[in-house]
């Protein structure tokens, strides 16, 4: 019998999609090794601990105390270290997310084991091979991993979310407060500014509208902001739009920015570079509104409309207040 930990990361009071990822690779591999899951939370969010049994975790581990209340990578990796100590684990997963990547390569630093990152299946043996992406999702490598325990990150929206089950099972929560060195808290978070410009988390949302170059200004964003408020949903762009200043870099899609995996993608006078169908390759469906027929983006479109945005998306947008939708009527 082995255990298999996962780092869980939490919005809201609940696991995040990436955890919930991670979650469902841990449970796939439960299936072929034995053994529990058992979950470790940074921070003392014991109202996620509570709920994890819904996802078949056993064990939550919750490390809190004043020194970890806000974020500092190495003290998060001497937290996670802490329970791999008390626990010892088969493996270690953590989400496809910036900073659980960075928690888990400074345990991989604290500890000498090797990482792999970016994992989208494994095969457990005597050693365990692992599928990756590399390139931002251009390419899969096949590779070996070694460790005592195994340490790998999932990659982000590459394994579907773990769905909580109808019953939830108990889950004993156990609380450490580990010691944290001067030297853990060199690198930390001091302050958070929340973002205003949408209501909805671009990683989250289950509608992403999306705009390019093709709106023509910022000005032009004013209407993908309507209809994405209709839907419930938030705005994204591409990396053009960044650059010219339309909008801020937390709303990009794309290798440099955000990773969505929402139901419907609308993207709206974007020609569908590479780096930013890397970010949005996870959507279940894509709508594309584009002049130009032989923009690269139609190739991954299930619903596709050739079409000036500026005409297009006013008239969806008639159409959904005409018919009484959008989400205040969902």
């Amino acid at each position: 019998m082995s255990t298999i930990l996962v780092l869980v990361e939490s919005a809201d009071e609940l696991p995040d999609r990436l955890s919930l990822e991670a979650l469902e690779l841990a449970r796939r591999l439960q299936g072929v090794i034995g053994g529990d899951v058992e979950a470790v939370l940074v921070g003392g969010d014991a109202a996620v601990a509570d709920g994890l049994g819904s996802y078949g975790v056993t064990t939550a581990h919750v490390a809190a105390g004043e020194r970890l209340a806000a974020y500092a990578p190495a003290a998060w990796a001497a937290a996670v270290q802490t329970v791999m100590a008390s626990v010892g684990p088969a493996a270690v997963l953590a989400p496809g997310s910036e900073r659980a990547t960075e928690v888990l390569a400074h345990v991989a630093a604290r500890t000498g084991l090797p990482m792999a990152a970016n994992v989208t299946d494994v095969t457990p043996g005597d050693r365990w091979k692992v599928i990756r992406q590399r390139w931002a999702g251009s390419l899969l490598e096949e590779a070996w991993l070694d460790g005592d325990p195994y340490l790998l990150t999932v990659a982000a929206h590459a394994i579907p979310a773990a769905e909580a089950a109808a019953s939830a099972a108990t889950v004993s929560v156990a609380r450490t407060e580990p010691a944290i060195a001067d030297a853990d808290l060199r690198a930390r978070v001091t302050g958070h500014v929340p973002s205003a410009s949408d209501k909805v988390s671009l990683s989250d949302a289950k509608v992403v509208v999306g705009g390019g170059r093709g709106l023509g200004s910022a000005e032009a964003f004013a209407m993908l902001d309507e209809l994405a408020g209709l839907l419930g949903g938030a705005v994204g762009v591409s990396r053009v739009a960044t650059s010219l200043g339309w909008r801020p870099h937390a709303q990009q899609v794309g290798q440099t920015g955000t990773r969505i995996a929402p139901d419907l993608y609308i993207a709206c006078g974007i020609s569908g570079a590479i780096q930013h169908i890397v970010g949005c390759k996870a959507a279940k469906r894509i709508l594309v509104i584009n002049t130009d027929p032989e923009a690269p983006i139609f190739s991954r479109a299930a619903y596709a409309v050739v079409g000036d945005v500026h005409a297009v998306v006013p008239a969806i947008t008639a159409e959904i207040r005409r018919v009484g939708g959008g989400a205040s009527s969902a």
